[in-house]
């Protein structure tokens, strides 16, 4: 039967199953009250897996991989270019009334660029910045760039029928009115998808995005489950009670897969990222299983 397939055994009566879906739901119920949404691709095999992947969840700042993939389909278009610079400025308007905000770079995971507004930066050091070290500012310049609508628009075209990139970051107001960009599991899994097939943008537009994406310097979700070294071209997202980690994932030995890992409800951080190391870890463990069952 095949791996991914739901096998039950019997022992002393009770029927046990040992898919690689239960192995996870049980992992998962291992933390009370914490709702995780996963989604697992692995193009090319039979192999996919949903868990509550419909789910609405606050993307936090999986929503910069969209913004990224509309950037490059308006480089690919002739609209924009990736040495173009752009004044860095920090100052938005809201979208509930277009009243001015700033960004705290205290709340900022890279607060390198706030010494440099007033300055022309390139849209390329921008984007760099927005996915490896997740920087808000560059996120917002670059949403005011290329609109959020269009961004939306560009992940429907791409299959992510629920995504809402709706904002850029630290927007209180619209925050306070429920007004968030949000995202399923599925819908992540389905443009990374597209990265990893070259249907995101151009074929070399989505060579680039995964090569800025394996670059990410904050490591300790999806990839903490991986031996060492393994290639990950990721993003991870972090707000109050919600961790996230979208990933394509290149094992050695197997073809590469797609793996989103979304976390709500769970206050301790440290909880909500063993329990995405542990996820990891049990998926690419599969992955493998799978690669060795078919070289026997």
């Amino acid at each position: 039967m095949h791996a991914f397939l739901m096998v039950l055994a019997l022992a002393g009566g009770v029927m046990h199953d040992d898919s690689l879906a239960a192995r996870l739901r049980s992992r998962i119920a291992a933390v009370p009250g914490a709702e995780v949404a996963v989604s697992f691709r692995y193009p090319g095999h039979a192999d996919s897996l949903d868990i509550n992947a419909r789910t609405m969840i606050h993307a936090a700042s999986t929503m910069k991989v969209p913004v990224m993939i509309e950037l490059f389909r308006q480089v690919d278009g002739g609209g924009l270019s990736l040495d173009q610079r752009i004044l860095l400025v920090n100052q938005f308007g809201s979208i509930v009334d277009g009243s001015l905000y700033s960004l705290n770079r205290a709340d900022d995971s890279d607060s390198s660029l706030y010494a440099r507004t007033g300055e022309r930066i390139s849209v390329r050091e921008l984007m760099d910045l927005m996915i490896t070290r997740s920087s808000n500012l560059a996120t917002n310049a670059l949403i005011a760039l290329v609109g959020a609508q269009r961004t939306t628009e560009a992940m429907r075209s791409l299959g992510a029928n629920q995504i809402q990139v709706l904002r850029g970051v630290e927007d209180e107001k619209a925050f306070e009115h429920g007004m968030n960009n949000m995202t399923t599991s599925a819908d992540l899994a389905t443009i990374m998808q597209a990265i990893l097939q070259d249907r995101a943008a151009s074929p070399k537009s989505c060579a680039a995005m995964r090569d800025i994406l394996l670059h990410q310097e904050f490591s300790a979700e999806i990839p903490a489950g991986l031996p060492p070294g393994t290639p990950v071209a990721h993003k991870t997202g972090w707000i109050t009670g919600h961790l996230h980690d979208a990933a394509i994932v290149y094992p050695r030995g197997a073809d590469p897969y797609v793996l989103v890992v979304m976390t709500r409800g769970i206050p301790d951080e440290t909880v909500a990222r063993a329990l995405i190391v542990d996820i990891s870890r049990m998926v690419y463990a599969h992955v493998m299983a799978e690669a060795h069952a078919r070289a026997a």
